[in-house]
Protein backbone atom coordinates (compact mmCIF):
# COMPACT_ATOMS: atom_id res chain seq x y z
CA UNK A 1 0.00 0.00 0.00
CA UNK A 2 1.40 3.43 -0.99
CA UNK A 3 2.14 6.16 1.54
CA UNK A 4 -0.73 8.23 0.11
CA UNK A 5 -3.19 5.44 0.84
CA UNK A 6 -1.69 4.88 4.26
CA UNK A 7 -2.35 8.55 5.09
CA UNK A 8 -6.00 7.99 4.22
CA UNK A 9 -6.10 9.85 0.93
CA UNK A 10 -9.31 8.96 -0.91
CA UNK A 11 -9.04 8.17 -4.64
CA UNK A 12 -11.30 10.02 -7.12
CA UNK A 13 -13.14 6.72 -7.78
CA UNK A 14 -13.75 6.21 -4.07
CA UNK A 15 -14.95 9.79 -3.75
CA UNK A 16 -17.43 9.31 -6.59
CA UNK A 17 -18.64 6.07 -5.04
CA UNK A 18 -19.19 7.82 -1.73
CA UNK A 19 -21.12 10.62 -3.43
CA UNK A 20 -23.26 8.08 -5.32
CA UNK A 21 -24.10 6.23 -2.11
CA UNK A 22 -24.97 9.50 -0.37
CA UNK A 23 -27.24 10.47 -3.29
CA UNK A 24 -28.99 7.08 -3.19
CA UNK A 25 -29.59 7.40 0.53
CA UNK A 26 -31.04 10.88 0.11
CA UNK A 27 -33.00 10.36 -3.12
CA UNK A 28 -33.25 6.60 -3.70
CA UNK A 29 -36.76 6.22 -2.30
CA UNK A 30 -38.14 9.12 -4.34
CA UNK A 31 -36.37 7.92 -7.49
CA UNK A 32 -37.80 4.43 -7.00
CA UNK A 33 -41.28 5.85 -6.53
CA UNK A 34 -40.94 7.90 -9.73
CA UNK A 35 -39.87 4.82 -11.68
CA UNK A 36 -42.84 2.87 -10.34
CA UNK A 37 -45.36 5.66 -10.98
CA UNK A 38 -44.11 6.73 -14.41
CA UNK A 39 -43.05 3.40 -15.94
CA UNK A 40 -44.18 0.31 -14.03
CA UNK A 41 -47.74 1.28 -13.03
CA UNK A 42 -48.80 2.54 -16.51
CA UNK A 43 -47.60 -0.72 -18.07
CA UNK A 44 -49.37 -2.88 -15.46
CA UNK A 45 -52.59 -0.86 -15.63
CA UNK A 46 -52.73 -1.03 -19.43
CA UNK A 47 -51.96 -4.76 -19.45
CA UNK A 48 -54.64 -5.52 -16.86
CA UNK A 49 -57.48 -3.37 -18.22
CA UNK A 50 -56.86 -3.74 -21.96
CA UNK A 51 -59.08 -6.79 -22.38
CA UNK A 52 -62.06 -5.25 -20.62
CA UNK A 53 -61.78 -1.58 -21.64
CA UNK A 54 -60.03 -1.69 -25.00
CA UNK A 55 -56.77 -0.04 -26.04
CA UNK A 56 -57.87 3.61 -25.88
CA UNK A 57 -59.53 3.55 -22.45
CA UNK A 58 -56.84 1.34 -20.96
CA UNK A 59 -54.16 3.70 -22.27
CA UNK A 60 -55.98 6.72 -20.87
CA UNK A 61 -56.32 4.98 -17.51
CA UNK A 62 -52.63 4.09 -17.51
CA UNK A 63 -51.78 7.80 -17.71
CA UNK A 64 -53.48 8.48 -14.35
CA UNK A 65 -50.52 7.62 -12.05
CA UNK A 66 -47.92 9.90 -13.73
CA UNK A 67 -50.47 12.71 -14.11
CA UNK A 68 -51.54 12.52 -10.46
CA UNK A 69 -47.88 12.35 -9.43
CA UNK A 70 -47.15 15.55 -11.34
CA UNK A 71 -50.15 17.27 -9.77
CA UNK A 72 -49.05 16.16 -6.30
CA UNK A 73 -45.50 17.43 -6.87
CA UNK A 74 -46.88 20.76 -8.05
CA UNK A 75 -49.10 21.07 -4.96
CA UNK A 76 -46.33 19.93 -2.61
CA UNK A 77 -43.86 22.57 -3.81
CA UNK A 78 -46.46 25.36 -3.46
CA UNK A 79 -44.40 27.82 -5.48
CA UNK A 80 -45.57 29.75 -8.52
CA UNK A 81 -42.56 30.51 -10.70
CA UNK A 82 -41.20 29.58 -14.11
CA UNK A 83 -40.47 26.00 -13.07
CA UNK A 84 -43.88 25.34 -11.59
CA UNK A 85 -45.64 27.06 -14.48
CA UNK A 86 -43.76 24.83 -16.95
CA UNK A 87 -44.77 21.73 -14.96
CA UNK A 88 -48.39 22.88 -14.76
CA UNK A 89 -48.45 23.63 -18.48
CA UNK A 90 -47.20 20.10 -19.17
CA UNK A 91 -49.96 18.64 -16.99
CA UNK A 92 -52.66 20.72 -18.70
CA UNK A 93 -51.39 19.87 -22.19
CA UNK A 94 -51.26 16.18 -21.30
CA UNK A 95 -54.86 16.25 -20.06
CA UNK A 96 -55.95 18.07 -23.22
CA UNK A 97 -54.15 15.45 -25.30
CA UNK A 98 -56.09 12.65 -23.66
CA UNK A 99 -59.38 14.55 -23.88
CA UNK A 100 -59.11 14.95 -27.65
CA UNK A 101 -60.58 11.58 -28.52
CA UNK A 102 -59.62 9.50 -31.53
CA UNK A 103 -57.86 6.17 -31.88
CA UNK A 104 -55.02 4.81 -29.79
CA UNK A 105 -52.31 5.95 -32.21
CA UNK A 106 -53.71 9.49 -32.25
CA UNK A 107 -53.74 9.41 -28.45
CA UNK A 108 -50.10 8.36 -28.28
CA UNK A 109 -49.10 10.95 -30.87
CA UNK A 110 -50.79 13.82 -29.04
CA UNK A 111 -49.13 12.82 -25.78
CA UNK A 112 -45.71 12.92 -27.48
CA UNK A 113 -46.43 16.24 -29.13
CA UNK A 114 -46.63 17.82 -25.67
CA UNK A 115 -42.87 17.30 -25.36
CA UNK A 116 -42.36 18.73 -28.84
CA UNK A 117 -44.40 21.78 -27.89
CA UNK A 118 -42.21 22.37 -24.85
CA UNK A 119 -39.20 22.14 -27.16
CA UNK A 120 -40.74 24.81 -29.38
CA UNK A 121 -41.19 27.02 -26.31
CA UNK A 122 -37.44 26.72 -25.65
CA UNK A 123 -36.65 27.60 -29.27
CA UNK A 124 -39.14 30.47 -29.26
CA UNK A 125 -37.59 31.94 -26.12
CA UNK A 126 -34.18 31.84 -27.81
CA UNK A 127 -35.60 33.46 -30.94
CA UNK A 128 -36.85 36.50 -28.97
CA UNK A 129 -33.60 36.81 -27.05
CA UNK A 130 -34.96 35.61 -23.69
CA UNK A 131 -33.52 32.08 -23.27
CA UNK A 132 -35.76 29.93 -21.13
CA UNK A 133 -32.82 28.18 -19.45
CA UNK A 134 -31.88 31.48 -17.78
CA UNK A 135 -35.45 31.97 -16.54
CA UNK A 136 -35.53 28.43 -15.15
CA UNK A 137 -32.09 28.80 -13.53
CA UNK A 138 -33.18 32.05 -11.87
CA UNK A 139 -36.37 30.40 -10.59
CA UNK A 140 -34.39 27.44 -9.22
CA UNK A 141 -31.90 29.69 -7.38
CA UNK A 142 -34.71 31.79 -5.92
CA UNK A 143 -36.02 28.61 -4.30
CA UNK A 144 -32.61 28.08 -2.70
CA UNK A 145 -31.51 31.51 -1.47
CA UNK A 146 -31.73 35.20 -2.29
CA UNK A 147 -27.93 35.42 -2.60
CA UNK A 148 -27.80 32.77 -5.30
CA UNK A 149 -30.66 34.43 -7.17
CA UNK A 150 -28.89 37.80 -7.00
CA UNK A 151 -25.69 36.18 -8.30
CA UNK A 152 -27.50 34.69 -11.31
CA UNK A 153 -29.21 38.00 -12.06
CA UNK A 154 -25.87 39.84 -11.89
CA UNK A 155 -24.41 37.42 -14.44
CA UNK A 156 -27.14 38.36 -16.92
CA UNK A 157 -24.99 41.31 -18.02
CA UNK A 158 -22.01 39.09 -18.86
CA UNK A 159 -21.67 38.32 -22.58
CA UNK A 160 -20.18 34.84 -22.04
CA UNK A 161 -22.94 33.92 -19.60
CA UNK A 162 -25.64 35.11 -22.01
CA UNK A 163 -24.06 33.08 -24.81
CA UNK A 164 -23.96 30.01 -22.55
CA UNK A 165 -27.64 30.41 -21.66
CA UNK A 166 -28.60 30.89 -25.32
CA UNK A 167 -26.63 27.84 -26.49
CA UNK A 168 -28.06 25.67 -23.71
CA UNK A 169 -31.61 26.79 -24.52
CA UNK A 170 -31.14 25.96 -28.19
CA UNK A 171 -29.71 22.52 -27.40
CA UNK A 172 -32.65 21.74 -25.12
CA UNK A 173 -35.13 23.01 -27.69
CA UNK A 174 -33.74 20.93 -30.54
CA UNK A 175 -33.13 18.01 -28.17
CA UNK A 176 -36.74 17.89 -26.95
CA UNK A 177 -37.98 18.20 -30.54
CA UNK A 178 -35.75 15.26 -31.52
CA UNK A 179 -37.02 13.16 -28.59
CA UNK A 180 -40.58 13.96 -29.65
CA UNK A 181 -39.85 12.90 -33.24
CA UNK A 182 -38.21 9.66 -32.11
CA UNK A 183 -41.09 8.76 -29.81
CA UNK A 184 -43.61 9.49 -32.57
CA UNK A 185 -41.75 7.01 -34.78
CA UNK A 186 -41.98 4.44 -31.99
CA UNK A 187 -45.77 4.85 -31.91
CA UNK A 188 -46.02 3.21 -35.35
CA UNK A 189 -42.95 0.97 -35.09
CA UNK A 190 -43.74 -1.11 -31.99
CA UNK A 191 -46.73 -2.53 -30.11
CA UNK A 192 -48.48 -0.52 -27.41
CA UNK A 193 -47.12 -2.74 -24.63
CA UNK A 194 -43.56 -2.45 -25.87
CA UNK A 195 -44.06 1.27 -26.36
CA UNK A 196 -45.12 1.68 -22.73
CA UNK A 197 -42.01 -0.21 -21.63
CA UNK A 198 -39.42 1.64 -23.71
CA UNK A 199 -40.87 5.10 -24.36
CA UNK A 200 -40.38 6.35 -20.80
CA UNK A 201 -36.80 5.11 -20.36
CA UNK A 202 -35.84 6.48 -23.78
CA UNK A 203 -37.40 9.90 -23.10
CA UNK A 204 -36.07 10.21 -19.56
CA UNK A 205 -32.70 8.80 -20.57
CA UNK A 206 -32.36 11.35 -23.38
CA UNK A 207 -33.35 14.19 -21.04
CA UNK A 208 -30.87 12.85 -18.52
CA UNK A 209 -28.15 13.10 -21.16
CA UNK A 210 -29.25 16.66 -21.90
CA UNK A 211 -29.00 17.45 -18.20
CA UNK A 212 -25.50 15.96 -17.96
CA UNK A 213 -24.42 17.87 -21.06
CA UNK A 214 -25.84 21.08 -19.56
CA UNK A 215 -23.89 20.55 -16.33
CA UNK A 216 -20.68 19.87 -18.27
CA UNK A 217 -21.12 22.80 -20.68
CA UNK A 218 -22.06 25.38 -18.05
CA UNK A 219 -19.24 24.25 -15.78
CA UNK A 220 -16.75 24.40 -18.66
CA UNK A 221 -17.91 27.91 -19.55
CA UNK A 222 -17.59 29.00 -15.93
CA UNK A 223 -14.05 27.58 -15.68
CA UNK A 224 -13.09 29.27 -18.95
CA UNK A 225 -14.31 32.60 -17.58
CA UNK A 226 -12.38 32.14 -14.33
CA UNK A 227 -9.16 31.27 -16.20
CA UNK A 228 -9.38 34.55 -18.16
CA UNK A 229 -9.88 36.73 -15.10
Amino acid sequence: MSSAWSRGVVSPMESKRTMAIAWLRANGLKAGAEVAVNFLLPFLIYSYFRAGLGDVRALMLSSAPPTLWSVWEFIRLRKVDALSVLVLAGIVLSLLAFAGGGGVKALQMRENLVLGLVGLVFLGSAAIGRPLIYTLARAATRRQSADKAAFIEALSEDARFRRTMMTTTLVWGFGLAAICAGCCVLVYAVSIKLYLLINGPISYGAMGLLTLWTYWYVRRSALAKISKT
